[in-house]
């Protein structure tokens, strides 16, 4: 009698795990697309208000920054940008909160310009997932394809 009703459990969840998946990789390519477009709403759209966002250079000197600065700067931005994962990023995802790893790297103006690991730490909200924080690296070499 047990294993039906885990059947049908499993059978509920999985779709909704896949969904929220689907859902949290979507807020981080939202922030990639602002990137691209320049956009710093459609960057704040995807993040909660008071996100912060790390980064880690080669140096290993780490540096952060507020969700409003880095806004700023995007739409301020004129040379045309590309952020893209280079593989499918790996989710984890436990009630509430999920996390989003993956290896990406950044094209400025057509050309690379680095790669690294991006991070997101995301809560789900009354108005769906958002990113509380974004970190990343910035590698110049060891990146793939290049």
């Amino acid at each position: 009698m047990r294993l039906p009703a885990i059947l049908l459990f499993t059978a509920i969840l999985l779709p909704a795990q896949a969904s929220d998946e689907k859902d949290v990789v979507a807020m981080v390519q939202r922030v990639f697309d602002g990137i691209g477009a320049h956009e710093g709403e459609m960057i704040r759209s995807a993040m909660l208000p008071d996100a912060r966002i790390y980064l880690m250079r080669d140096n290993g000197t780490p540096s952060s920054t507020a969700l409003a600065d880095m806004a700023a700067q995007i739409s301020g931005g004129k040379v045309a940008m590309l952020e893209r994962f280079t593989s499918p990023p790996r989710v984890l995802i436990h009630g509430r909160i999920a996390q989003v790893w993956g290896e990406y790297e950044f094209l400025r103006d057509g050309k690379f310009s680095h790669c690294g690991v991006d991070t997101a730490t995301l809560f789900k909200t009354a108005d769906g997932w958002k990113i509380s924080t974004l970190s990343y690296t910035v590698e110049r070499t060891g990146c793939k394809g290049q």
